[in-house]
């Protein structure tokens, strides 16, 4: 079998000969207007309809005067006269007999190689088993490839190797390709929702010289002119919310944020997060709206990419529920080891009763503390509050089981659940309940059992606020490396009076993962991050 450094000197060789034919193998003279390409168009769909391309004459049935079709692409297959031509709204293929072309065109034609750019240009005719295809009447070299595609055509298979290169995976694998336009289907929805009710769409910076927004560890950079040491920032939030007390009331912001993470299939360094702001509004205003915007999105998606949204395992059309945290954690200890929901371990140091039971919950945790894993142990064993250990229990008990807990009434599918009534401790810049200052007027949505979005009424003392603030470096004393620095120039903002707000984040590619029915975050990125290449 020829290594890949021979086949490329075979090509090269082409490229060669294409020159002494004088045609180069990377021409710029070929350009494509809006009217050739809605006629490539029109003959893929075309190619696509069995029904409309049976009334196509056969190759000998043609007339002089037949209308001239146009066809380019990547060529991904060749069988005998045929060429299988890859574009971006489908294949088509091409009947290229060198007879009926110029002799400078059939000699380009015998340089072909698998993966070339091509343009053909012929009469529509329909092939013997029934298919469509360009008989070419003009045969023109457009761009040619080096290195040959994937064996035979059957798609890059390679997980790695095909988010690594990914420019190869899109033209092998066409279902690829679809995902990516049904992910830009859907931040196109968002927008339009938003735009259509009064928000407005800006952007913040991505640099910021201290974290906040969010509770994670940032990635450090320097700007050397200022000598002024930056981070990429973790959330737009509190940008955002300093535009409510400039005077816009609905803004919103659609781009990247940069969080210092592990990877997985949830989690990627840098991904795309969506976050809006409304005035004079509360977070129960938002549960209304979530629900709304995504049944919305959904349907749009739906609509165009309905491949991508079969065999479901969850029913957005259902009541979305709303859960607060602690009558969560209390219904999953009463229902341990019942239908579907597990039984577990904690049932046997925790009473229901006991949620609210500051030292019951202390002693629980205790108890429970040296059967967990490390990871566990370490995320309980910093909790110092009681709000904190709530948390806690919640992120380890009932999260991994939201989907056995909250079903359709015939329990054939889950819903979306929102979970509300956060402990303030692990919610600096949310609004406390007016009822139980020790929870704040928070929640995040749940979708099988991904978690997608949080969101809150907003924070707006700002003495309230800089204490949060003082806690958070409190907490990074004690070896919180993702707490937030204190924001000075943030408090003198809502100093100046940020109207009552809500306020909501969602991350974007784990809702695509869910929608479109893709198992990776990698999946719906187009160049995820990954461990540099061996040599």
């Amino acid at each position: 079998m020829a290594t890949e450094d021979e086949l490329r000197q075979t090509r090269l060789n082409k490229a060669e000969r294409l020159r002494e034919l004088g045609v180069s193998p990377y021409p710029n003279a070929f350009r494509t207007t809006p009217e050739l390409e809605q006629k490539r168009r029109e003959l893929v769909e075309l190619a696509a309809d069995e029904e409309a391309r049976g009334g196509l004459p056969l190759e000998d049935e043609l007339g002089d005067d037949a209308p001239h079709l146009p066809l380019f692409g990547r060529v991904i297959a060749k069988r005998g006269p045929f060429l299988v031509i890859r574009t971006p709204h489908g294949d088509a293929q091409a009947l290229v007999r060198p007879e009926r072309l110029t002799e400078q065109e059939a000699a380009v034609l015998k340089l072909l190689d698998l993966a070339d750019h091509v343009f053909v240009e012929g009469p529509a005719i329909r092939t013997k088993t029934g298919a469509l295809a360009v008989s070419a009447r003009r045969y023109e070299h457009v761009g040619k490839t080096l290195l040959p595609p994937p064996a035979k055509w059957h798609g890059l298979k390679d997980v790695e190797k095909r988010y690594r290169e990914r420019y190869v995976d899109l033209f092998a694998n066409p279902a690829v390709a679809e995902v990516f336009r049904a992910r830009t289907r859907m931040v196109q929805s968002f927008r339009g929702f938003l735009d259509a009710r009064g928000f407005l769409e800006v952007e913040t910076p991505l640099l910021h010289a201290v974290r906040g927004g969010a509770t994670a560890k940032p990635f450090e950079t320097h700007h050397n002119t200022l000598d002024l040491g930056l981070i990429l920032r973790i959330a737009p939030e509190l940008y955002l919310k300093r535009l409510l007390v400039g005077g816009f009331d609905r803004v919103y912001e659609i781009g990247r944020a940069f969080r210092n993470e592990g990877i997985s299939t949830k989690h990627n360094p840098e991904f795309t997060i969506l976050e809006f702001y409304m005035a004079y509004a509360t977070h129960e205003d938002l549960m209304d709206l979530v629900v709304e915007m995504t049944r919305a999105v959904d349907d749009d998606l739906r609509a165009g990419f309905p491949s991508l949204t079969e065999e479901r395992t969850f029913d957005l059309t259902a009541d979305w529920q709303r859960v607060p945290m602690r009558d969560s954690i209390r219904d999953r200890l009463r229902r341990a080891g019942q239908g579907e929901v597990p039984a577990t371990m904690w049932a046997e140091v925790l009473s229901p009763q006991a949620v609210d039971d500051e030292d019951a919950l202390r002693e629980a945790c205790a108890a429970i503390l040296p059967k967990l894993d490390t990871a566990a142990q370490k995320q309980l064993g910093l909790c110092e509050t009681h709000g904190e250990r709530v948390f806690a229990v919640f992120e380890l008990l009932v999260e991994p089981v939201l989907t056995a807990m909250y079903r359709t009434p015939n329990g054939a599918m889950s819903v979306p659940v929102f979970i509300t009534e956060f402990p303030w401790e692990v919610s600096p810049l949310a609004r406390r309940c007016d009822d139980d200052p020790a929870y704040v007027d928070r929640f995040e949505l749940f979708i099988d059992g991904r978690e997608l979005s949080n969101a809150f009424s907003e924070l707006n003392d700002p003495d309230d606020q800089a204490e949060r603030f003082e806690s958070q470096l409190r907490n990074r004393e004690r070896g919180d490396e993702e707490a937030m620095d204190f924001d000075a120039d943030y408090i003198r903002a809502l100093s100046h009076g940020m109207p009552p707000a809500a306020g909501f984040g969602l991350g974007v590619d784990r809702l695509v993962m869910l929608l479109c029915n893709q198992p990776s975050i990698r999946d719906v990125l187009l160049f995820p991050l990954l461990r540099p290449e061996a040599e």
